[in-house]
């Protein structure tokens, strides 16, 4: 399949970059610096653009038969990358005819607000990254009223290490206990088997050990 990823130089969109490669698939890398990915393949494409500016992303999205959105603000709190660039994606795809999209957000999102303790509840999401949990919050609800074969990613913390006990997919929002951590490994590998699987289809999906 031909597949583009948006934030495809972030810590997570590079390894979803290697991972599609890897299942054979053909992927456009759109980002502001996509020379950055130190990736070399004959099945991988780089297009440079701006996920604010809908003209770059509709252009971008041409041609491909899935998207896979890994949006991130870096150290910024006030920026709305994910629900904005989410937005341009969307009117891409619905103009160009592409359906499936994945769209990486985040464990503690809407319904599985539960899943949380009280650290991420009430100093992180509530305080520290409030901006940022908002801006995932609309990012969801962009989706979810897209009209496309939409899937929902919504892992734990990331780590670079394994984590301690083993991922759990499709966390139920009764989950309580949890290290709430995920490997950025182990999430990119559930994105990329996203693109062909259709079990989460229609469907918001938590990861999280």
């Amino acid at each position: 399949m031909k597949v583009i990823v948006f934030g495809a130089t972030g810590s997570v969109g590079h390894l979803a970059v290697k991972e599609l490669l890897e299942a054979g698939h053909e992927v456009t890398a759109f980002a502001r610096k996509p020379e950055k990915l130190g990736l070399t393949d004959a099945n991988l494409f780089r297009t440079a653009g701006d996920a604010l500016d809908a003209k770059d992303v509709l252009e971008a999205v041409k041609g491909h038969d899935a998207a896979v959105i890994t949006l991130g603000s870096g150290l910024s709190r006030k920026s709305v990358i994910r629900s904005q660039g989410t937005m341009n994606v969307i009117r891409a795809m619905q103009a160009q005819g592409v359906k499936r999209l994945i769209c990486q957000s985040t464990l503690g999102a809407r319904d599985s607000w539960s899943n949380l303790n009280f650290w991420w509840k009430r100093v992180m999401f509530g305080a520290l990254l409030a901006p940022v949990f908002r801006d995932h919050e609309l990012q969801e609800q962009l989706v979810e009223a897209s009209g496309l074969d939409w899937t929902i990613v919504r892992p734990a913390a990331f780590s670079d290490e394994a984590t301690r006990r083993p991922v759990i997919e499709d966390v139920p929002n009764s989950a309580r206990g949890l290290d709430l951590k995920i490997s950025r490994g182990e999430l990119a590998r559930f994105l990329t088997r996203q693109v062909i699987d259709s079990q989460y289809l229609g469907r918001a999906v938590g990861l999280s050990s």
